[in-house]
């Protein structure tokens, strides 16, 4: 097949034009990386808590909360949606606790997107926090943040999502996958395409949500959906890389899986909305940057899947064959000369390309001052770039499938 090592280059040539431009941003703005605005206004803050089923979680959630180092949050509300274990009972007792806490409960199941939208028609602040019931942000989280919204044109900050739970070892590999994330979203922030603010905890300006709607709620992510909707209509996004919050990160493969699906069908969902920005000159990074960039993150591993299947294929196909003519003819199946490799120069950008993404891991680990060579790290990295990130191209596959079917569920 001519055309197939033009394709391969190509895929390359994306792959590695990638991580050169996270690599160069970082290097530009290494010594700022940290850096936040001083707060300019005390704002008045309400948080929005979506729950469904969360009895083991909630209670901590709302604790770390009301431990926030920041005066003037004036509500924290909770939006049960339809739970069908203890949830309502139990944030019903840490009402005597907290004066500030509010509970909304949905008799029947609302999905995140509604539960937070019913709960964004009585917040009363002039910022909105979003926390899943399972996530648990930094007492420092909120005066690192506020500081941001100085700048009237932004209307979403966020901070980097940690791994609690670090026991197991596909736990410990999100672990890396999150310290990955929140670096290169911090990158992207340099270049005004942030592309999710994550439901575990961000900041809103309600103005800003108002005025464009709330969130979607036809939409599986919407915490891609709402980035997106804000960049759409002009509003700035931020990240905030020197707070965190924590959040518990499946523990077994068949929930990984179906959490991963559940962001790709809904960042599926978010092309298919936006498709008529993609080029538009007068949505800025949303159309220049953000789609396409979300396209190739997206169907790049598609990419490499074919070409991989193809030549495997090809291989078990023509070994078949050969050995099928060698038997017929009596001719020697291998012979001394077919022992060696002969190398080309797609394997060599394989290479190139496996080095550069453990380069940028590297930096990320420094970044992030985290030992890189301690016990854990020295098998889990390898692993992670080349089994754990494998998985994506067929978590891509079963997400095409779920959104063809149409299935939308928040879980």
């Amino acid at each position: 097949m001519a055309i197939l090592p033009y394709v391969y280059l190509g895929y390359m040539f994306v792959s590695l034009y990638m991580l050169s431009m996270f690599l160069i941003i970082y290097l530009k703005n290494k010594r700022d990386i940290f850096n936040y605005p001083e707060i300019g206004k005390n704002y008045l803050i309400s948080f929005l808590v979506p729950a469904i089923n969360e009895q083991e979680t909630i209670k901590e959630t709302i604790e770390h909360i009301f431990n926030i180092d920041y005066k003037n949050i004036i509500e924290v509300i909770v939006i049960n949606d339809g739970s069908t274990d203890n949830t309502l009972e139990v944030v019903k007792s840490l009402c005597k606790k907290y004066s500030k806490l509010k509970i909304l409960n949905n008799k029947r199941n609302l999905g995140k997107a509604g539960s937070l939208n019913k709960g964004l028609k009585i917040a009363k602040g002039e910022l909105v926090t979003v926390v899943d019931a399972d996530s648990y942000p930094a007492s420092d989280s909120l005066k690192k943040i506020i500081g941001f919204f100085n700048d009237d044109k932004v209307g979403a900050v966020t901070c980097p999502v940690v791994v609690r739970n670090t026991n197991k070892f596909i736990e410990k590999l999100q672990a890396i996958e999150y310290k990955m994330i929140a670096v290169t979203r911090k990158l992207l922030d340099y270049v005004e395409a942030i592309y999710v603010t994550p439901g575990p905890f961000a900041v809103y300006r309600k103005k800003a949500l108002n005025g464009i709607g709330g969130f979607d709620e036809k939409n599986m992510t919407e915490d891609i959906e709402i980035a997106w909707n804000l960049t759409y209509n002009g509003w700035k996004r931020r990240m905030c890389l020197s707070t965190s919050v924590s959040s518990t990160a499946p523990s077994k493969f068949k929930a990984w899986f179906r959490q991963r699906r559940r962001w790709n069908v809904g960042g599926l969902q978010c092309i298919r909305k936006y498709r008529k920005s993609l080029f538009d000159i007068k949505k800025g990074m949303l159309g220049f940057f953000i789609i396409p960039f979300f396209i190739l993150s997206t169907f790049l591993g598609l990419l490499g899947l074919s070409i991989f299947f193809y030549l495997l294929t090809r291989r078990i196909i023509s070994n078949f064959l050969r050995v099928r003519f060698s038997v017929i003819t009596e001719t020697p199946i291998l012979t001394a000369e077919e022992i060696f490799i002969t190398p080309s120069v797609l394997n060599y950008l394989g290479i190139v390309l496996f080095f550069f993404g453990l380069i940028l891991l590297m930096i990320i680990f420094i970044v992030l001052k985290e030992k890189i060579l301690k016990k854990g790290n020295i098998f889990n990295i390898p692993f992670y770039m080349l089994i754990y990130m494998a998985f994506y191209p067929f978590i891509m596959l079963a997400a095409i499938w779920h959104a063809f079917r149409g299935k939308r569920v928040w879980r």
